[in-house]
């Protein structure tokens, strides 16, 4: 998911790094800078734990790999905008320090990762959660990430830098990540669920989660 320089033509990685700009800087505005201070603490710990999962890569057919992202996690525990602001935050910081993912596709890694995963993982885990939250826990893990690896299959396959077709690209991504997907999916259920029974206050209200 940590796409490397060179992979992505300059055009697709301004036009996916100025979406990352544009969803993130409204993000900021939907937060507003207002976190609960019960919340607070949930931030630092959320963010330590997807960075160090981040570093846990499984290969994949077709030469390239997957590894926990925890968008979806970040999302259900931090709501949506401060859950994409997250995850954004940890795939930069991986990028300038640690070489994890290109410097000129950071914008396209995070639209990825922190975007696309987050998102489409809220809003699976809000669609499923009437059947139970653990169910929908795992399901936005799940799908959440594997949403995330079509759109980096998406950028890979369009881009004239890559050798390998759109549906090539899609393919290896999207069915390497559906299967070890698996894998985020039941993460993110067990550790909500552990969470959510241990530190039942941790739990946001609706009203953090869709401000």
């Amino acid at each position: 998911m940590h796409i490397p320089d060179g992979y992505i033509d300059l055009p697709l990685a301004l036009l996916f790094g100025a979406l990352s700009v544009g969803v993130l800087s409204l993000a900021a505005r939907r937060v507003g800078g207002d976190i609960p201070e019960r919340r607070a603490p949930l931030v630092g710990v959320v963010a330590a734990g997807v960075f160090a999962a981040q570093m846990l890569n499984w290969p994949i057919p077709g030469g390239t790999s997957a590894h926990f992202v925890g968008g979806a996690f970040a999302a259900i525990l931090l709501g949506p905008h401060l859950g994409a602001l997250c995850v954004a935050t940890v795939v930069t910081i991986q990028a300038l320090i640690f070489g994890d993912g290109g410097l000129v596709v950071l914008g396209a890694n995070v639209f990825n990762m922190a975007v696309v995963e987050v998102y489409v993982g809220y809003a699976i885990y809000r669609l499923v959660a009437p059947y139970g939250e653990f169910r929908a826990a795992f399901a936005a893990g799940w799908l959440g990430i594997t949403a995330g690896a079509l759109t980096a299959g998406l950028q890979l396959g369009l881009s004239s830098a890559f050798e390998f077709q759109v549906v090539t690209t899609l393919a290896i991504m999207g069915v390497g990540h559906l299967v070890l997907g698996l894998v985020e999916g039941a993460i993110t259920a067990v550790v909500y669920r552990y969470l959510a029974r241990a530190r039942p206050e941790l739990r946001p209200t609706a009203t953090e989660v869709t401000a």
